[in-house]
């Protein structure tokens, strides 16, 4: 395990014990969480996007702002529905925020899942062409978002305004090296196989829109493989990343316990599922004392597969909680994994 990170869901409201009660408080306690990893020495402040919910919803003042509060840590997302992106606004967005953090930005992106709009990207102006799914319009959103930030030619030039100049004109700012740190959040093993075909990094979240009755970390482990032999088989140059999720919850006081204790009884197993009409297979949560948790993602076969480890943290517990949980982990779990805090050299 060569990194660890966070991803906060970005949820806020007034439900009782909520210490994320706006949306600015979300935000401001995302940056100020980001602040606290890099201290502790996690490697990665990742975040959900969904729209038309009171969750994160516009990733790039976000992650500029916590890059301009840091100065090691990653930052990036898992994952940008990409139903909802025009990729030339995006590809501005992204290589200005890439840019800002000296490249740390790491992209993750997909072609969405279930949201509380019926037809979200429509109401964005974003609807399928003449024969296209949802899915084919966000595969076709990504494609033209990765030419975009690659620096080729998009909109052809205006002599009278370009200074005489005629061919393709490039989206501005352009960010060198951008293009490696794209993640695909891929819900299956053909999908993963599809990423790696692309030249995307794999991001693997707690489901699996399949299931074959193996237990979930096999099954996602099984996924990890193929991703990694059908990139070796498209003779990309460069190497892949692979990220796991996964709900990481230890109890070590009262606090704790009283937010958790009763997850540490009825979380412990996978569990099955419909998500969008599709059997899916649900990883189970790591509750409880952290060197029994310390155990048993040791011996969790996606996570010793994977290089990036991101722990969906409780968001609205509030900044201060979170930093405890990721101390407990850095501390007590993470070691037992493989992972050590890099250097601040």
């Amino acid at each position: 395990m060569k990194r660890i990170g966070f991803l906060s869901f970005g949820h806020w409201g007034p439900g009782e014990g909520s210490r994320t009660r706006t949306a600015r408080d979300a935000l401001l306690q995302g940056i100020d969480l980001a602040v606290a990893a890099e201290e502790l020495g996690v490697d990665g402040a990742f975040f959900r996007v969904h729209h038309f919910a009171r969750q994160q919803a516009s990733p790039f003042p976000l992650l500029a702002a916590v890059a301009a509060r840091t100065s090691r840590i990653e930052m990036g997302t898992g994952v940008i529905d990409m139903r909802y992106e025009n990729p030339l606004y995006m590809a501005e967005e992204a290589a200005a925020t890439d840019l800002i953090s000296g490249g740390r930005l790491q992209l993750g992106i997909s072609r969405g899942s279930p949201e509380p709009a019926r037809d979200g990207a429509a109401a964005f102006g974003h609807v399928p062409e003449d024969g296209e799914t949802v899915a084919d319009m966000a595969r076709r959103h990504t494609a033209v978002f990765r030419r975009a930030i690659s620096g080729a030619g998009m909109a052809e030039a205006e002599p009278r305004y370009a200074g005489g100049g005629s061919g393709l004109l490039p989206v501005q700012p352009h960010s060198p090296g951008l293009g490696e740190r794209i993640w695909w959040g891929a819900g299956s093993r053909a999908t993963a196989v599809w990423t790696a075909e692309q030249g995307m990094n794999l991001m693997s979240s707690t489901l699996l829109t399949e299931d074959t009755g193996v237990p979930f970390d096999q099954l996602q482990a099984e996924q990890i493989g193929m991703f990694r032999k059908a990139w070796a088989d498209a003779g990309h140059q460069h190497e892949p990343r692979v990220s796991v999720s996964r709900s990481v919850l230890p109890i070590v006081d009262e606090e704790d316990r009283r937010f958790f204790g009763l997850s540490a009884l009825r979380e412990k197993r996978d569990q099955v599922g419909v998500i969008d009409g599709l059997v899916a297979r649900f990883g189970r949560s790591y509750v409880g004392a952290p060197d029994a948790i310390a155990e048993d993602l040791a011996a969790d076969a996606a996570v010793r597969d994977a290089d990036t480890l991101l722990l969906t943290v409780p968001n609205q517990l509030g900044v201060d909680f979170n930093a405890k949980l990721l101390g407990t982990v850095v501390r007590h779990i993470a070691p037992a994994i493989g992972w050590a805090p890099k250097s601040r050299s």
